[in-house]
This record gives C-alpha cells, structure tokens and sequence, in this order.
C-alpha cells in the first residue's frame, strides 16, 4: 500500500491547490442557465473569477454576497437574500448554485437555514429558479470535494425521489472534475454511438467549450438542463468517473434506486475496455467500427511509444484523482513514478497510486522531491520549478493558464490515451540530451602514437 505522508509545514510555498468554492463553482458552470454565487467576501470572488477566466479564456457568470467587515459581525443573511432577489431579477437563472467559504463557514452561519427562509419568504419571486446550496469552506479540501459537493447537493436539491420507470436507453454520467471539455464530448459521442442516451451532470462541454453566442448571456449558456437534473432517476444506469464522484453516485443510487458503476480512470487500455464492454452489455450492441478502429489505432500507438517511456522518472503533483489517472498511465508505459504530489489526504484513491509514497504538500515539495526526475506532470505554476530544475513540464488540470487549448485536449478513452502517449513521447523526444562525441566512441581518447613516443612511459 502506498505510504501517504502528512503536510508538516505551517505555510504554503507555491500553492497546488485551489479552493472547494472553486470546484463548486466549477460544477455549477456545467449547467444551462446558472449563475453560481459566492457567499463571502468580493476578494474571493475575484480570485476565483481570475483564475476561470485565465484557465478558459472565457466570460465566467460568477457573483458575490460581497460581505463586509459589518456584515461579517452581524451575519450575512441579509446580503444573500439581496443577492439572491438581485440575480433572479437581473440575469433570471434557472439555478443559483451558492458556495459558501471560509468567511461564513469560520463565522458559523446557518446557510442552508438562511435559504430555507428566503425559498419560502419569496418563492413567487424566486418561481423558475432553483436556489441549490454547497456547503466549501476554502480552508479545508480542493477543488474535487467542491466539485462533488456542488453535484450532490444538485440531487439533493433538484432530482426527483423514488423508484420511477427507467429509460432502458438512458445513461446517466457524472465526470470528475479533471475531465475537459473535450474528454465530455467524446464520452457523448462514445456512448451515443451504442444507441445510447448520456445525461451528464455537470456538462462543462456545453458551457465552456469556447463558443460564442450570437447574443450576450448573462448565465451560463449550454449544459445540463435543470429538467434533466430532474429526472436522473429515470436513467437505467448511473456511470461516475473518478473515486470523489463516488459520494454523487451514491445519493443517486439512494434516492431513486439506479445503480452505479465507478470508473477510477478511463485512461490506458485496460479502462478504457471495462467501459467499452459496460456500454456494450447494457445496449445489447457490439462496439461500433468506429470504436474498434480507435483502439487498433490505440495499440499501435503503445507499441510506438513504449520506446520513449521505459526507464523514464515522472514527478506529478496534482489533485487526488487526477495524479492516480496520470500515474497508472505512465506506469502502464514503463515509466517510473519518481515524486508524487497530491493537494489533500481525502480521497481513498491515493493508497491506490502507484508510487513508494505520496505527499501531500505544495509546489514547493514537489521542486525538492522532483530533482532528478525527467518530466514534471502539473499545472502552469509549475513552471517556475522546471525552469530552476532545467526539466521538462507538462501542463495538466487547473490553471493552465499560459498555453491555449488546454480545454480542448483529449486524455480518456482509446483516442485520448493515444493522443497522451504522443504528446508525452513527443516531449521526451525534444528534450533529448544529443551524445557527445566520447560517449558514441569510447576509444576516442586513446593515446595516439605520437603521444605514446612523448610519454615519459616511453622514454625508459
């Protein structure tokens, strides 16, 4: 089992994570028509807002309570009923999603009270819109219980209870964070092409996949639509991916009896073959040519890469999830797993990563625990380290700020798999140390005649 060793120091150098309201907030963008609010003060918005902003090169809806030194003594109910009011006369939302943070959390309000008072105080006003609570104060967790959070309180809150008739053709799917826009799509395209009908919550491929509306929007625009969040309950089958999904699918199952089936990671053959013949057996269809030609392209692509990867030492840091995806695939490669970073000690999955230990810490941890090694696999602000360890850096998760398109890389499934063993072999190709003429030919410096006879070897 791996060793999971404990943050020791009192302070942060070059912070890993970020915060639950983030991941919250994050899943609150999945669906069509929302509008998530911070219930804090205007500074932790407007960090949080910075940050989707860099990351997706998009107009982020985010908005705040705005609490003030007042308001922090006094309570804030007040303010979040006014924002509230404010948000559903403005922009008319189909859902606010309402993180809370360290501000209210430390303080003690009663936040799910408080909304209960104002659902019923102004529920004329508040008609077509649903007022959804995740409890993420930003001192404890990161983005993955947020995102798990803000997605169990969506069943809680919004999905119809009880045993209903299923769709035999209806899936239900609940993507970990780490997911991009363009892995969501391709699992849509992949189950829809066994005659299947996904239902993703939350739907990030719809809202911030980069598109530009033909009108402004003032909420989001595309995602899960409330009506589908709804009726989850009439799907056949629940599929959650990634080990912090589990708590969502779990809330599913309980409220409305659909069975779920958990995907650790979708990356790498082996996976992606388990979700493959899943698909297969609840549709009652063989995989289409489509899919068998990408996993004949997949194996190819093992073969060729294999080269490239063996005798490899990988440094990750990276949420729980995401850093347990990542290092089975470059295990699979034949790649080593020399420094593992991870954000919390949460989630289950890291006595599940394949490394000696995993620590949890911050950049700074993973700069002195990654010297040596010959790629380092984390966000943008991991780049300050490999410029001082002179190696190599492959940008993956949230921010990545400094690159474009990080959305719209490809990193589950036969294709996505495949697409990451040649971004990776291609990094490794480039930062190749050319051999020097002494290592190609070891006789090289062997003594010439001439010196031979100028020796003093020579001479007696």
């Amino acid at each position: 089992m791996t060793r999971i060793l404990s943050q020791t120091k009192s302070a942060a150098v070059n912070p890993l994570k970020s915060s639950q309201p983030l991941g919250a907030a994050l899943a609150f963008l999945g669906v069509d028509g929302a509008m998530p609010l911070f219930h804090g003060s205007q500074g932790c918005t407007s960090f949080a807002l910075v940050l989707f902003v860099r990351h997706f090169k998009e107009a982020i809806p985010l908005q705040t309570t705005a609490m003030d030194e007042v308001t922090t003594i006094l309570g804030g109910a007040d303010n979040l009923e006014e924002a509230i009011l404010n948000l559903k006369a403005r922009t008319k939302p189909t859902l606010i999603g309402v993180c809370t943070t360290a501000l209210t959390e430390t303080r003690g309000e009663d936040c799910a009270g408080d909304i209960a008072n104002i659902r019923l105080k102004r529920a004329e006003e508040l008609a077509g819109t649903e007022v959804v609570l995740a409890s993420t104060p930003d001192f404890d967790g990161a983005i993955e219980e947020g995102w798990a959070k803000a997605v169990t309180a969506m069943i809680e809150r919004i999905t119809r209870s009880g045993d209903q008739a299923r769709q035999s053709k209806k899936i239900a799917i609940l993507p970990g964070w780490h997911l991009t826009v363009a892995d969501i799509e391709h699992l849509r395209d992949t189950v829809e092409s066994f005659g299947l009908k996904p239902v993703i919550l939350p739907d990030v491929s719809g809202s911030l996949d980069g598109t530009v509306p033909d009108h402004w929007v003032t909420t989001t625009y595309g995602g899960t639509s409330v009506e589908d969040i709804r009726e989850l309950g009439t799907a056949a089958q629940c599929i959650a991916i990634g080990e912090h999904m589990r708590g969502p699918a779990e809330i599913l199952r309980r409220l409305t009896g659909v069975p779920y089936v958990l995907f650790h990671s979708l990356t790498g053959l082996k996976g992606a073959d388990r979700f493959v013949s899943l698909l297969s057996e609840i549709s009652g269809a063989a995989a289409p040519a489509e899919v068998r030609r990408r996993r004949a392209q997949l194996q190819d692509a093992l073969l060729d890469g294999h080269f490239h990867f063996g005798g490899k030492r990988v440094a990750i840091a990276a949420e729980p999830d995401q850093l347990y995806q990542l290092a089975t695939f470059f295990i699979s490669m034949g790649s080593e797993i020399a420094a593992a970073v991870a954000t919390t000690d949460m989630s289950k999955i890291l006595e599940e990563v394949p490394a000696e230990s995993v620590q949890i810490g911050d950049l700074g941890d993973f700069e002195a625990l990654a010297a040596g090694a010959d790629l380092l696999v984390t966000h943008s602000h991991g780049r300050q380290a490999a410029q001082r360890l002179g190696i190599p850096l492959m940008r993956v998760g949230f921010p990545v700020f400094d690159r474009l398109g990080s959305q719209h890389k490809l990193t589950i499934l036969y294709q996505g798999t495949r697409d990451l063993i040649f971004e990776v072999a291609n990094i490794f190709q480039a930062n190749q140390l050319a051999p020097t003429p002494e290592a190609l030919d070891p006789l090289r410096k062997r003594e010439t005649p001439d010196a031979f006879h100028s020796s003093p070897l020579a001479r007696h």
